[in-house]
């Protein structure tokens, strides 16, 4: 089988690294790819919004299977586009990707279907925001609503701080026109637990859960990112919550959204909160999170072809979703700077280091070929995975091995994994 991923980062790259892992591809493709892509498929110059020219490719190279993989091309149509000129594809159309595409669209959608998740208010005018939240209970989440790289939420412990935010979001535009609309929303406590699925329609299946780390610096200080590490699974995400959030969250999320005409396919990916009030969903994303894909697909068993297949044909309940028993830890190496200025084109050593040592992955984020040598080429360069019998054992590997990279202004947390110690 010959197959295409769209996109180019850490994500990206641990799929690529599991595909390559099944018997049933010969030939694996990225559009656009990059530097650590290269060592399982072929690179592609192509642009993940370029579908006139990932679609001629795709022909062109007689590929089987396309995988779409980021936020954008999916809320934006990719996949209608790619199954329209005959492309079998992984991944949700438009229809149902608004799950992640609009704040305000999954607000409305758990409200209507009693899917638990904190109380809010959505507003077009920043006026009316502005006064609503002079009489809301502080902190307060503003969320922009629609996509901004993971970095369009605002938590404000003052009235100050949310009319600046409100003024960031709505009136300067901070994060383009996902700002258009606002999402004003009661701040949870609890911990925050990320719990990816596959879904081919009508049949849900659970794979490990994860915790993520989207601060910039310890302690959980510093600006929203991407994500700057996670590890897997959860301690906090016991077999009680499990069983609540399939009856009440997971299966009631796929019936809704079949019931409103929008079928979903692919992966959706639950933001929980695990409140003393019991787990309510913060947001949902319409794919593999980044860095959660990193520890999570290196403890699944299964082919992964075979579940792509599954999804797509709606035979999910055939498919025996198996991980392993232990646990991983992903450690992001980043751009000093990160989230905002950060320098690139600095050579990466030891990268060589992770190819004898089993249990033990670099997933590449940030990075591109310069001059036969391997460079940073972003904010988040590469994520550091280790896997343990537990997962004290498996943060100190994965610390281990970010020791064995080099880069000018690499910059790390050093607290990833921290409050399994509380456990």
């Amino acid at each position: 089988m010959r197959v295409l991923v769209v996109g180019g980062g850490g994500r990206e790259h641990t799929i690529i690294w599991k595909l390559a892992q099944s018997s049933r591809v010969d030939k694996l493709f990225c559009a656009p790819g990059n530097a650590g892509i290269a060592k399982y498929a072929e690179c592609v110059d192509i642009g993940v919004m370029e579908w006139d020219r990932l679609i001629h490719f795709a022909k062109e190279k007689q590929v089987e299977l396309v995988v779409v993989a980021p936020d954008d091309p999916l809320v934006a149509g990719a996949v209608d586009a790619f199954e329209a000129a005959g492309l079998r594809t992984f991944g949700p159309r438009k229809e149902a990707a608004i799950l992640e595409g609009s704040k305000a669209f999954s607000k409305d959608f758990m409200k209507k279907y009693h899917i638990p998740t904190a109380a809010y208010e959505n507003f077009d005018n920043a006026e009316e925001a502005l006064a609503y939240i002079k009489t809301a209970k502080l902190p307060i989440v503003l969320k922009a609503d629609g996509l901004a790289l993971g970095k369009g939420v605002l938590i404000c412990n003052t009235l100050e701080e949310a009319e600046a935010g409100v003024k960031t979001i709505m009136l300067d535009k901070q994060f383009g026109s996902a700002g258009n609309r606002l999402v004003v929303e009661e701040f949870l406590l609890g911990r925050e637990v990320s719990v990816l699925s596959f879904v081919d329609g009508k049949t849900i299946k659970i794979m490990s859960s994860a915790q993520d780390h989207k601060r910039a610096k310890d302690n959980d200080e510093g600006l929203n990112t991407g994500g700057m590490g996670t590890f897997s699974p959860s301690p906090f995400y016991t077999e009680e919550i499990d069983t609540y959030c399939k009856e009440h969250i997971y299966q009631p999320t796929v019936d809704a959204m079949r019931a409103e005409g929008r079928e979903f396919k692919g992966v959706i990916f639950f933001g929980l909160m695990l409140t003393e009030e019991g787990p309510k969903v913060l947001e949902y994303n319409a794919r593999f999170g980044d860095p959660e894909t990193q520890v999570v697909l290196p403890r699944m068993k299964n082919d992964i072809v075979d579940v792509f297949e599954a999804c797509i044909d709606g035979t999910l309940d055939h498919i025996d979703l198996q991980f392993e028993d232990n646990a991983a830890v992903c450690v992001v190496l980043a751009s000093d700077g990160y989230p905002e200025h950060y320098e690139k084109g600095f050579p990466i050593d030891g990268l060589d280091a992770f190819d004898a040592k089993d249990g033990y992955y670099v997933f590449h984020a940030g990075t591109k070929l310069s001059g036969g040598e391997i460079v940073t080429n972003g904010g988040r360069v590469l994520g550091v995975t280790a896997k343990g019998e537990d997962l004290k054992r498996a943060r100190a590997n994965a610390y281990a091995a970010t020791e064995w990279i080099s880069f000018e202004n690499k910059y790390m947390r050093h607290d990833i994994g921290k409050a399994i110690d509380e456990v």
